[in-house]
């Protein structure tokens, strides 16, 4: 059963180029679809980052309240 294994060829050269050609197409669109996910995330991003950072800028506060605002009002267990 062996032997007869060995002779047979996985697939002839004239049909494994439709395989191989159909698995570079694959995983071409695989990383298309990838980079165009991340670049949708990223402009989300840069848009909430823009939003925010017109917001910091558009109501300026004093650093004191800043600050008291920033610090918790009850300390969490541990940490005194």
């Amino acid at each position: 059963m062996g032997a007869l294994l060995a002779e047979l060829p996985a697939l002839p050269l004239h049909t494994a180029g439709k395989y191989v050609a159909a698995a570079y197409v694959v995983a071409f669109a695989i990383v298309l679809i990838y980079v165009a996910i991340m670049g949708i995330r990223l402009s989300r991003i840069e848009r909430e980052l823009g939003e925010l950072l017109q917001l910091t800028e558009s109501s300026p506060e004093a650093p004191a309240e800043r600050e008291r605002e920033s610090t918790p009002a009850y300390p969490m267990k541990g940490h005194t």
